[in-house]
């Protein structure tokens, strides 16, 4: 398959920000910023969704490690990091216990075997793709998840009031030509439809604008699907 339309431009840009600023706020700024409090919310996401020490997991979109790193922290877990900008996974290698595995992958698969993992996240990944690559990501999850292995991921959606400042942002950009970065909504009525067509179970979506997480927001909605 073709690489991604993104990858130059995250390659760019992840450059320059390394030239402008010390590596860790670098880092820190490519995912979002936030490096440890977003991941600690990320691994108790997982945690709430039913992630287990002994599980194997499949990190799509894991930028500079900032799940690994909180996973590292506190849980025993088979990890496998992807991500399509090889700065951002040299990085995360630094930050992750030394067994855990990253991959340079700009492919719409996932290079990991049928049925060989519990759970796989994507964290800030779909918000930046087309709908037909997200499904076509799902159902390689569905692929490589055993039965009853669960899939947790992070979305925009116009029913969340904090959502709506993001597209605001987006038609601003776009306005402006400034040749803005692609800022997907989901909404949970097309994620039902998905699952019905891959064979997920939908167990959950948690509202973007609720701070569950140790009194904290993610910034994004979360789904829990079931294979």
């Amino acid at each position: 398959m073709a690489e991604f339309h993104f990858v130059e431009d995250y390659e760019r840009y992840v450059a320059d920000l390394i030239k402008q600023h010390p590596i860790d706020e670098a880092m820190a700024l490519a995912v979002g910023g936030q490096f440890e409090l977003i991941g600690k919310i990320e691994r108790l996401i997982l945690e709430y969704a039913g992630l287990e020490d002994g599980m194997a997991v499949i990190d799509l979109g894991c930028g500079s490690g900032r799940l690994a790193h909180a996973l590292g922290a506190g849980c025993k877990v088979d990890y496998l990091g992807i991500d399509v900008v090889s700065a951002l996974l040299a990085y995360a290698r630094t930050k992750a216990p030394a067994h855990y595995k990253f991959v340079l992958h700009r492919e719409l698969s996932l290079p990991a075997a049928d049925a060989s993992a519990d759970l796989a996240c994507a964290f800030s990944v779909f918000t930046h793709l087309l709908h037909a690559e997200t499904y076509i990501y799902l159902a390689e999850m569905h692929r490589v998840l055993k039965p009853g292995g669960l899939v947790v991921f992070s979305f925009l959606e116009f029913g969340a009031g904090a959502h709506w400042t993001v597209f605001e942002q987006t038609v601003a950009h776009q306005r402006a030509k400034a040749n803005p970065p692609l800022n997907t909504f989901i909404e949970r009525s097309v994620i039902q439809v998905w699952c019905r067509h891959l064979g997920f179970e939908l167990l959950e979506c948690i509202d973007g604008d609720q701070p569950r997480w140790d009194g904290r927001l993610l910034g994004q909605s979360i789904a829990i699907l079931r294979r």
